[in-house]
């Protein structure tokens, strides 16, 4: 089979090679009315014949340019393409294969008097905005958006479905401006395919009220909108799906779209039992489960393997529904609204070993839970953009969710000291219902004062959120020692939690040098206030019922955190440099209101300052670097100032501490990205660190039993350092094959300032991952792609008690496509994983195998489709997690091997013929 497939490739280049030849032409873009050459503009050439497209560059900042190719062409058509001038076109002769165009003059567009080129540029390159005209990159045959996203250049698609663009990551996809399904990017990527879709644009994000006032956007993330064609702007499509396979598994799903010029109606319906989202049509590329890296935690902690090998926690099933509403209600008036319905039952069982670190030696815990939960949610939102004139901005956004759940819990965990000896272990089981009414609405009204730049922004959003639980609960305590004890618990909570929010903002704009400087006045008002209440009984033994109020497990809170902050700032916005300062005071009060304990209600108030900035230059189209620093003040939350003393565990009890001060934090974050069409070379830099002053940690207290005592207590020292770099290199290296690689490396350290047993110490995590993907594609035919990532952690303490800890962890990803012969398409994703350090008992290594193997049938319009899901039946996800002071090896319930057989039809009725139109575009990396 390999010597056939070989032979194939080998006629089919031999043939490809026979009839093309070199050629290279090279020029220079000028601005005619200052002689200036021109960057960024976008060069490219088309075939006479059908005007497909060959191959296209961007000029560099001298204006320079060089197209290299191979065509079986003997003339071509060039174009020069720039914002704000006319298109030049030139006719080329390929057969020589060295041509220097010289000089190219490019006039200023004007309307009434220019020619209309009727060709349309592959990449045009705008302020702010990088915009892609789809039919220039040729996909597969059924293209989501995603498999489009995936041949831009510059652009980074990870297995999860999360996009990166230029190494800054996508948080919002819009259509046609809209959200498409609220804020999940992968249900347009997905669902949405490439014939439908006319351009891609990418721009920095920016709320609405940003964009109407022209504000600069979050630099740290990208937004990508996407423009349908105006033929498909009318008629109906869809797809639906269906499988089963072995070992009881099944999925289903469907899409049905029926877009009318402005007016977007959307449905989506899914449901599986296999783990996966419910929105997700897997017939080619199924998305089989979590990641395979080390993460870090807030608290400094981190976990080496995370969802080790593909299968993630648990097994869950789901079932999902979904409507999506967008139109324009008048010329005023826009609308965008969603409602979900999602249920889902998922069953787990964990098993852990954790090694606790004392001064004096080291205790161990080991513990087996098994859960089952079902959830039921529904949610529905809708945004109004409601323009009263040309000057003024009215958003209003409203959101509602109703949950219920109900979770049966047990676990049993027992406590052993270095001698093995065991020092106490509990046993406990639960059953908790709850339900939830959650109510939230925003309102922002812009109003663009005069053409200078100048605005008054103001906004409100409150909240109103509304949880109740039923809890049942039994559980047995044994600590043994000197002192044995029992304690025995048959229980039911009833409990209630409400949060009622309000928030104002008000922001006016003052320009001091017409839309360049600019002097801001902003005021910032917040109000939460909570009620929490907890009504623990004890089950009574002579009436068998829940009657005895506990008053030591019970609560009745009701906490108020009020905040106000009047602020100033200095804007500067420039073509290339745009900067911010600003300093704001924080007037900030905490009352808490025990009705159950009078005598531990306080008040607490406190005020500090706070800075940001931040600094943006655009070195050229192409390249950009920014920077941004923070200095945050946070006060201490309820739950650590209250000195109630918290007994529901009785192996650790938490006491909160009513002499903490504030937290101050100051952040610094900076990132260099550029990228080079004409080369194909994209790099990207970052770089951030938190340092914390009177940072608020845990202290506990643990004594001979092994039985936890914890409160909190203020820090200073610790801080967080993180860095990471990426280049990739785009090369093709002939008419059929293109290499794609990409190398990087990133760092993380990490120093934590913490308790134990009344020590303070200090522990000091470093680590560095270097990882490198090479992708390499034969047009058609075969996609290759392996990735290999390797982790170095040490953890290093400063106490001699705490011996140091490193860590080593490996992992190989391997993603093959082959679409030979025509109509079959078959795709492998393979990972391969090594844990070391992982304790005995746990699986150190596995591969993890998924192949898919599909077909289409009925012209195009339906796939069958073949999955196999961990074929070598080696799934696991074992994963060791370190903290200051454990480390803990952790295995949990996977979904097994299985093999399914589907079926998926598209129909669509779009287009002036009712029918989509054909992929002219040609093939392009």
């Amino acid at each position: 089979m390999k010597k056939i497939f070989s032979c194939i490739i080998f006629l089919c280049a031999t043939f490809s090679f026979s009839q093309t030849k070199d050629f290279k032409v090279s020029g220079t873009i000028i601005s005619e009315i200052d002689n200036m050459p021109l960057e960024s503009a976008t060069v490219y050439l088309e075939r006479v014949k059908d005007s497909s497209l060959i191959t296209y560059t961007i000029s560099d900042k001298k204006g320079n340019f060089t197209l290299q190719e191979k065509s079986a062409d003997k003339k071509a058509n060039l174009y020069v393409s720039y914002v704000g001038y006319q298109t030049y076109y030139k006719q080329v002769d390929l057969n020589t294969s060295r041509i220097n165009l010289g000089k190219l003059n490019l006039l200023t567009s004007n309307s009434l008097d220019e020619v209309v080129i009727k060709s349309t540029a592959p990449i045009t390159i705008k302020k702010d905005t990088l915009e892609f005209h789809v039919n220039s990159f040729k996909t597969k045959k059924d293209a989501t958006v995603e498999d489009l996203l995936k041949q831009l250049p510059g652009v980074e698609v990870e297995e999860d479905g999360s996009i990166k663009v230029n190494g800054k990551p996508v948080n919002k996809i819009l259509v046609n401006g809209k959200p498409f399904f609220g804020d999940d990017p992968t249900i347009t990527t997905k669902n949405l395919t490439k014939d439908l879709i006319e351009k891609i644009q990418i721009v920095d994000t920016k709320t609405k009220a940003q964009a109407y006032a022209g504000e600069d956007g979050d630099d740290e993330n990208k937004t990508i909108n996407l423009t349908i064609k105006e033929e498909n702007n009318k008629g109906v499509f869809g797809r639906v799906s269906a499988g089963a396979g072995t070992q009881k598994t099944y999925e289903f799903a469907g899409m049905l779209n029926r877009f009318n010029n402005d007016q977007r109606v959307s449905v989506l319906v899914g449901g599986n039992n296999t783990n996966s989202p419910g929105f997700s049509f897997g017939e080619i590329r199924k998305m089989f489960g979590g990641g395979n890296s080390m993460s870090f935690n807030s608290n400094g902690s981190f976990a080496i393997g995370g969802r080790s090998f593909g299968g993630g926690k648990g097994i869950t099933t789901s079932k999902n529904i979904g409507v999506n509403y967008a139109d324009e209600l008048s010329d005023k008036v826009d609308i965008s609204s969603d409602y979900f319905y999602s249920a889902s039952n998922s069953d787990d069982k964990t098993t852990t070993e954790r090694e606790n670190f004392l001064p004096d030696g080291s205790y161990f815990t080991n513990a087996i839970s098994n859960s089952q939960n079902d959830n039921y949610n529904h949610s529905a939102n809708i945004d109004f953009d409601i323009e009263l004139d040309s000057t003024l901005l009215v958003n209003i956004k409203p959101s509602f969710r109703y949950s219920k759940s109900e979770t049966r819990y047990n676990r049993s965990e027992a406590s052993l000291d270095a001698d093995n000896t065991l020092t106490n272990q509990s046993n406990a089981a639960s059953f908790v219902s709850s339900y939830g009414n959650n109510f939230s609405n925003k309102i922002d009204v812009t109003k663009k004062i005069g053409s200078n730049g100048s605005y008054l922004k103001f906004e409100i959003i409150n909240k109103f959120n509304v949880n109740k639980t039923d809890d049942f609960l039994t559980s047995e305590t044994n600590i043994y020692g000197e002192n044995p004890e029992e304690i025995t618990r048959d229980q039911f909570t009833e409990g209630e939690n409400k949060l009622n929010s309000f928030a104002a903002e008000i922001a006016y704009r003052l320009p001091i040098i017409p839309k360049e400087l600019f002097i801001n006045f902003e005021y910032d008002f917040k109000r939460d206030k909570r009620n929490d209440i907890k009504s623990t009984f004890d089950r009574d033994l002579i009436s068998d019922n829940f009657t005895s109020f506990n008053t030591e497990l019970s609560t009745d809170f009701e906490y108020v955190d009020q905040e106000s902050s009047p602020g100033i700032s200095l804007n500067l916005k420039k073509e290339k440099l745009s900067a911010r300062i600003n300093s704001n005071y924080v007037f900030r009060s905490l009352r808490n209101s025990d009705f159950l304990r009078p005598s531990l209600s306080l008040k607490r108030k406190f005020q500090a300052v706070e800075l940001s900035s931040y600094m943006r230059y655009r070195f050229s189209p192409k390249a950009t670097f920014y920077m941004n620093y923070r200095m945050r003040n946070s006060s201490p939350r309820i739950q650590q100032l209250q000195p109630f003393q918290n007994v529901s565990n009785p192996l650790n009890t938490i006491t909160g501490n009513p002499n903490l001060d504030p937290t101050t934090t100051h952040s610094l974050y900076s990132n260099y990205n550029a990228f080079d069409f004409q080369k194909g070379t994209g790099f990207y830099f970052n770089f951030s660190a938190v340092f914390n002053e009177n940072q608020i940690v845990s202290k506990s207290t643990i004594n001979e039993d092994y039985v936890r005592e914890t409160t909190y207590a203020n820090v200073s020292g610790g801080k967080r350092l993180r860095g990471g770099f990426s280049f990739s290199k785009k090369k093709k290296i002939d008419s059929l094959r293109s290499l794609k690689y990409s190398v990087g490396a990133y760092g993380n350290y990490n120093k934590n300032i913490n308790f134990n047993n009344e020590v303070q110490y200090a522990s000091n995590v470093a680590s560095v991952s270097p990882r490198i993907t090479i992708t390499y594609t034969v047009k058609d035919i075969l996609e290759i792609r392996p990735r290999y990532s390797v982790s170095f952690t040490k953890n290093k303490y400063d106490i001699e008690a705490f011996k140091d800890r490193e860590f080593l962890y490996h992992s190989l990803d391997i993603e093959t496509a082959t679409f030979l012969p025509k109509n079959l398409e078959w795709r492998n994703n393979i990972k391969y994983n090594y844990n070391p350090n992982i304790a005995a008992g746990f699986q150190k290594s596995a591969w993890f195998w998924n192949s898919t193997l599909a077909y289409s049938v009925l012209k195009d319009q339906g796939v069958v489709t073949l999955k196999a899901y961990d074929v070598l039946g080696q799934n696991t996800n074992a994963r060791r997690t370190a903290t200051e002071d454990y480390i803990q090896d952790a295995q949990s319930t996977v979904l097994e091997q299985y093999f399914m057989l589907s079926f998926s039809w598209k129909f669509n009725s779009l287009g002036k013929k009712g029918e989509s139109g054909n992929d002219d575009g040609f093939y392009f990396d």
